[in-house]
């Protein structure tokens, strides 16, 4: 079996895997995930007891973890979870990194 060697991080510190486009990246760049109730809450501040699941603040790695289940088989729990409360927070987060950005120069 031949395994395919990945470029290694630029960073240092922990690195771990989108649940959605399943890309390697630093724990810094990506939001935690944990199950509360049958619901998936967002951890920002990485503090809430329990199993994670990472993922890119970014909604089509969310529809991307969704549209594979990938977050039952990564947090481990049996049947369907609610993803209200992730979905909001990331369309928030991305609502606020595009009003941050400059608008575009015209030329």
């Amino acid at each position: 079996m031949v395994r395919r060697q990945e470029p290694a991080p630029l960073t240092t510190g922990p690195v771990r895997t989108c649940v959605g486009c399943r890309a390697r990246a630093s724990d810094s760049e990506l939001l935690r995930a944990v199950v509360r109730d049958e619901t998936v809450v967002p951890d920002p501040r990485r503090r809430l007891p329990g199993r994670g699941a990472w993922l890119h603040p970014d909604p089509a790695c969310l529809r991307a973890a969704e549209r594979r289940r990938a977050f039952p088989r990564a947090l481990r729990v049996q049947g369907p979870l609610d993803l209200a409360v992730l979905t909001a927070h990331v369309e928030s987060v991305q609502l606020g990194k595009t009003s941050q950005e400059p608008p575009a120069a015209d030329e």
